[in-house]
């Protein structure tokens, strides 16, 4: 991640650019796509900006991607405020990402939440005063028949009680590492099949 403080269009906000591993690998799905339908690559685009960028996506990243695809920034925000895989206020190391939609709310979802929200002392879209943990609840993860159900990164945690989210918890407390979707090492070591 490079910023610069430069003037910019930003209007006095900060200039942000992706690192030149980032900007080869935005460049290169960029191309599958035809001249002039660059827009069809903000998904994987927006996921390389926001592992560049601390976990979330602010005004300036936005906007940079904007030009990035030649697209009006209006188009990005509508996309990255669609997605719940899109953090668009700062984040904690680990988010916890609860499914909220019916057949887990069936299940017990609801009860899963208040338990994780007493357990790190916060409640729905907020962090810990520690910086590691987010909770979020999301719409529906897909995993209707193992419900109730919670992604953290890339994993499904399933058929959860409040057992095994206190035990989950823990042993991400304990690892202390950053869980994203798309993690930062993927902008360098990216192969085709992880975007």
């Amino acid at each position: 991640m490079q910023q610069d403080s430069s003037a910019s269009k930003y209007s006095g906000k900060k200039h942000v650019k992706f690192s030149d591993d980032a900007l080869a690998l935005a460049e290169k799905i960029m191309k599958r796509y035809p001249d002039k339908r660059q827009k069809s690559a903000i998904l994987p685009i927006l996921h390389i900006a926001q592992a560049e960028f601390n976990g979330w996506l602010s005004v300036e990243v936005m906007d940079y991607v904007a030009t990035l695809l030649k697209i009006q920034p209006i188009e990005v925000y509508e996309v990255a405020s669609f997605y719940s895989m899109f953090n668009l206020k700062p984040v904690g190391k680990c988010v916890i990402e609860v499914c909220r939609t019916g057949p887990c709310w069936l299940m017990g979802a609801e009860d899963i939440v208040k338990f994780i929200e007493k357990k790190l002392g916060i409640k729905e879209g907020q962090t810990t005063p520690d910086g590691m943990f987010t909770l979020k609840t999301v719409e529906c993860l897909a995993s209707c028949g193992t419900a109730p159900m919670m992604q953290i990164g890339e994993k499904y945690h399933e058929n959860l009680t409040f057992e095994k989210c206190e035990n989950i918890l823990d042993d991400y407390k304990n690892k202390g590492e950053e869980i994203s979707h798309w993690r930062k090492e993927r902008i360098k070591h990216h192969t085709d099949k992880h975007i």
